[in-house]
């Protein structure tokens, strides 16, 4: 594999359309005029210490499920910088109380030893935080039921582990792909694919799926290949004595009512004593579709585009600081800010960083949510595993289910 450097007329000869590990921490995966800006300083910048944060330009309208801060880590570890951020998982709104903006993340340091890192470190967090976000809706909706996300599928497959990772902390209880598994410390979840029964029939498809399901797996046969959902589910039921799920991924022009299409399969299984058996369905879900068919009697999901393809924030970073000065440019707050959060009401304030802690308005204690994250590139401490990182997600998404 040949490498190059930035530059009009230079091939780049990896062989996906990607950029790989050692390409992101040279720089390369990077807007040119930052390696300009720098290349310009020259030896002033050796002198010009900075400060640097990250707050949300848009929208402005949802909470934010913070997320891809272990990347940003990874990649500033070993520069001679200091990283602040708020821990990953925490879920907060783009503005405080007072509609200042959120500084989600801050670096301190030499300019030209981190400058340009900005459009990586900003890659990171924005489709990152994205997806949890959207995953953290869906875990609303779904309330206590199962759902996994489905849908590596749809975006290039190189970032597939980044998305799993992300919607597991964001909520969901199990991830498809095969490397995003192995990222967050599970095996990969699946079911069957149509293709089993188109290759073999309905039939000898489900005995093989059953046949090869593991113990401490659940069983999940997928019945919307050739026959009616209604029929199909009748006739599962009488061929075999265990099944946990059948699953629905009716296509869009066979959908009609789906909820209605649930209750009438849910009736029909009941009817027959088979209440053991639950209902997944899958294919174009959100968290608007996801509680309408819970409702109806759904009890597993399987949500794929809208949680890979999630809108992503829009994090901008600003200098604030220049040499110990407030410096930044107009339309954004100077000086270095950290950001208080009641332990009682929620209330967040963004304030000058000497602040550390103050009494809310509602009586309660506010404490600072930065946390030091790197000491001149050393990590101040060993970072959080995914399960961590969700059971944190979760917590915080208690405060906000009344606001779905």
């Amino acid at each position: 594999m040949i490498r190059s450097c930035i530059g009009i007329g230079v091939e780049i000869m990896n062989v996906f359309n990607i950029a790989d590990d050692e390409d992101i921490r040279n720089g390369l995966a990077s807007d040119v005029y930052f390696e300009r800006t720098i290349a310009a300083i020259g030896e002033r910048c050796r002198d010009l210490r900075v400060a640097m944060e990250a707050t949300v330009s848009g929208p402005l309208d949802t909470w934010i499920n913070f997320t891809g801060l272990d990347e940003v880590v990874k990649l500033l570890e070993g520069k001679d910088v200091d990283l602040y951020a708020i821990p990953e998982g925490t879920i907060l709104y783009p503005r405080d109380a007072n509609g200042m903006p959120v500084p989600f993340i801050r670096v301190e340091g030499r300019y030209c030893d981190f400058g340009a890192y900005e459009t990586a470190i900003l890659g990171f967090i924005c489709q990152a935080s994205g997806i949890s976000t959207k995953a953290s809706k869906v875990r609303l909706a779904a309330g206590n039921l199962p759902f996994f996300s489905f849908g590596i599928r749809r975006m290039h497959p190189a970032i597939s582990p980044m998305i799993d990772r992300s919607a597991y902390i964001g909520g969901a209880d199990g991830v498809s792909g095969v490397l995003g598994a192995k990222l967050i410390g599970h095996e990969p979840v699946g079911t069957m694919p149509h293709a089993l029964s188109i290759m073999l029939g309905d039939e000898d498809a489900w005995r093989l799926t059953l046949e090869n399901t593991k113990n401490g797996q659940k069983s999940v046969l997928l019945i919307d290949t050739y026959m009616d959902e209604k029929f199909a589910a009748i006739k599962v039921a009488e061929l075999f004595d265990r099944v946990d799920y059948i699953r629905l991924d009716t296509p869009s022009s066979r959908r009609g009512n789906f909820e209605a299409l649930i209750r009438e399969v849910r009736w029909e299984l009941a009817l027959r004593g088979r209440k053991d058996i639950k209902i997944m369905v899958s294919g174009g879900l959100d968290e608007n579709t996801v509680k309408k068919l819970r409702e109806a009697g759904a009890e597993a999901f399987g949500v794929g585009t809208s949680i890979s393809s999630a809108r992503p924030f829009d994090f901008a970073m600003d200098i604030v600081e220049v040499n110990g000065k407030p410096e930044t440019k107009r339309g954004k707050m100077s000086g270095r800010k950290n950001v208080l959060r009641c332990s009682a009401c929620h209330r967040v304030e963004v304030v000058p960083a000497d602040i550390q802690e103050k009494k809310c308005v509602c009586g309660g204690e506010m404490k600072n949510l930065l946390v030091k994250y790197l000491s001149h590139g050393k990590r101040t401490f060993e970072y959080p595993k995914a399960d961590e990182i969700r059971s944190r997600s979760l917590m915080e998404l208690e405060f906000f289910r009344d606001q779905q």
